[in-house]
C-alpha cells in the first residue's frame, strides 16, 4: 500500500473513533449520572455525597475512558489533516448521537430532527468525497 493510501486510511480509521467514541462517552456519562442521581443541594455536605456516588460510578469512569479516547483521536487526526475535512466528516457523530439516544436512552427523535441529520450527513458525504491534505509528519 502506498504511503498516502495508509495515511487517508489512518484518517479515516481514527474519524471512525471521533465518531464512535465521542457519542457513545456522553450516552455513559448520562447513564452513569442517571444512575447517580440529581444534586437537590448546594451545601458542601451533600454535593461531596453526590461526588462519591459519581467517582464510584464504573459508567462515569466508562464514559470517561471513552472521551479521552475520542480526545486523542481528535488530536491525532489533526496533526496530519487539515481541520476544514476533520471537522465536517467528523459530524456523522450527529448520526451516533440519534440513534444512540433513541436506542439505548429510549428517547422521541421527530421527523424533522431525522431530517435535518440527514441533511447533514449528505453533507458529510460530499465532504468526505474531497481528499484531504495530509501530511507525512506524523
Amino acid at each position: 500500500m502506498q504511503s498516502s493510501d495508509r495515511l487517508h486510511l489512518k484518517t479515516r480509521v481514527m474519524i471512525l473513533m471521533i465518531v464512535i467514541f465521542g457519542p457513545v462517552g456522553n450516552v455513559l456519562l448520562r447513564v452513569g449520572m442517571e444512575a447517580v442521581g440529581p444534586a437537590t443541594s448546594w451545601k458542601p455536605g451533600h454535593l461531596f455525597a453526590v461526588g462519591e456516588r459519581i467517582f464510584a460510578s464504573g459508567m462515569i469512569w466508562l464514559g470517561i475512558a471513552s472521551l479521552i479516547t475520542f480526545f486523542i483521536s481528535y488530536m491525532l487526526v489533526l496533526t496530519w489533516a487539515d481541520y476544514s475535512y476533520v471537522q465536517p466528516a467528523s459530524a456523522f457523530a450527529y448520526l451516533t448521537v440519534a440513534l444512540l439516544a433513541r436506542f439505548t436512552l429510549n428517547e422521541a427523535i421527530t421527523p424533522l430532527r431525522w431530517v435535518g441529520i440527514a441533511i447533514i450527513c449528505v453533507g458529510v458525504l460530499i465532504v468526505g468525497r474531497t481528499m484531504p491534505r495530509e501530511t507525512e509528519g506524523s
